[in-house]
């Protein structure tokens, strides 16, 4: 790809995560993908050519490029979440290659919890099975706002378009039920390529575009909250330096909203209002920033602001309380502890918190509400209540992924335990 570096790092980026059963063929998307957009080295394809060879294979094996570990080559299956990265003269990419089973929910809604997208693979001839309820209320839940259903193996049902057009239909019946905001379908043949980055031959009845043509084409710029004005601090940068005596920025990532020099500010917990006297970044000072930028920001006032303060508008304020409603996805071998304490990390803030009411578990294959099952272990979802012991300054995370998310920590391990999308109104 011919382009100087600036217009290579000014490049938009898309994330998306792929779902889909096992033999779906997730792993062999990701390798017609990235092989048929030029995107792998001359000796990565000789690499698992090779492989290939060994295997005893006819031709060659494109779902080797992504399961990267040595469990899941011989087994067949991805297990862990296999970021890749790719770039066309259009977009950078990177793709989290999630897997299928149930037993790796926590590993899929880990790699699809940034994302802008994901693509749900249904092989057309099973249909949609249990799994794709599964992904879909996943993706549902994580507030994705575009979901591709890839309907794969269209060379094993003879490339039929009737075929094609039931799944969408029962598709689509079950996920207007969800929260999912903007759904495509798209026929393909991972194996042989149809439509993946070449429009197929063997099925002139799809108007529509090709995989990579949506990726590259798809509308991503509004799919952060450019309303709601919320800015995390996490660092407060003092130079004292002869030239920056008195420069006192506060830097972060806006988490939504647009800001400019000045706008009037209220800065939280304290409640202290001040002007936005200017926002610096490594470049200089410019005239707005919005999410998901990281910048520094000064204040006309000197106020006190500290790390896990939030800089919002005067007459937009998200949720200040100690009481939070989540729906928490289980990522630890021990249970969730009724009454149990635990660490909570939300923006740049943390805090201690106690888990005050498990109110039910979802059962994510047929989306029912368990309310008399309160064990809650690893790769179950649920919701809950938890207490914070300091107030945190929050949105729903229907209405901003980034102020609207946390995470809970075990404090005598250190690992996180949970993943949660808080859902107060």
């Amino acid at each position: 790809m011919e382009a100087d570096s600036n217009s290579y790092l000014d490049m938009e980026l898309l994330r998306f995560s792929t779902a889909g059963s096992v033999d779906d063929g997730k792993s062999t998307l990701i390798g017609r993908l990235l092989y048929d957009s030029k995107s792998i080295f001359e000796d990565q394809y000789e690499a698992i050519e090779l492989s290939s060879k060994k295997k005893g294979e006819e031709g060659v094996n494109l779902a080797l490029l992504t399961d990267g570990l040595r469990s899941e080559r011989e087994q067949g299956i991805t297990i862990d979440v296999a970021y890749r990265y790719f770039a066309t003269p259009k977009r950078k990419f990177i793709i989290a290659d999630t897997p299928g089973h149930i037993q790796y929910t926590r590993n899929m809604v880990t790699g699809a919890s940034t994302s802008n997208l994901s693509i749900i693979l249904i092989d057309a001839r099973k249909g949609i099975i249990e799994q794709t309820y599964r992904h879909t209320f996943i993706a549902s839940l994580l507030g994705i706002p575009h979901v591709v259903f890839c309907i794969n193996k269209m060379d094993l049902v003879e490339y039929k378009e009737e075929v094609f057009e039931q799944i969408k239909k029962d598709v689509e019946a079950f996920a207007s039920k969800l929260d999912v905001k903007d759904i495509h379908f798209i026929p393909i043949s991972a194996l042989h390529g149809d439509n993946v980055v070449n429009a197929s031959k063997n099925m002139d009845w799809y108007q529509g575009g090709t995989l990579l043509y949506l990726l590259e084409n798809i509308h991503i710029g509004s799919d952060h909250n450019h309303i709601d004005c919320r800015f995390p601090v996490q660092y407060v940068i003092r130079p004292q330096t002869d030239d920056y005596h008195d420069y006192r920025g506060y830097a972060g990532r806006i988490a939504g909203g647009i800001f400019k020099p000045g706008d009037k500010v209220v800065a939280l917990p304290s409640g202290f209002g001040s002007t936005i006297k200017s926002i610096d970044t490594l470049d200089g000072s410019i005239d707005e920033a919005f999410a998901p930028m990281s910048v520094t920001i000064t204040l006309d006032d000197e106020i006190d602001i500290s790390r896990g303060d939030m800089i919002v508008r005067e007459n937009n304020q998200p949720t200040v309380s100690q009481d939070l409603d989540v729906m928490i996805c289980w990522l630890n071998e021990k249970k969730l502890q009724w009454r149990g304490k635990y660490a909570i990390k939300h923006t740049s803030s943390d805090a201690r918190c106690i888990i005050k009411d498990i109110k039910y578990k979802v059962d994510i294959n047929t989306l029912h509400r368990l309310e008399e099952d309160k064990d809650i272990e690893m790769n179950d979802i649920a919701r809950i209540s938890l207490r914070t012991t300091k107030p945190l300054f929050f949105d729903s995370y229907k209405r901003n992924r980034y102020t609207g998310s946390v995470i809970l920590i075990d404090e005598m391990t250190n690992e996180t335990v949970g993943a949660g999308m808080i859902i107060n109104k």
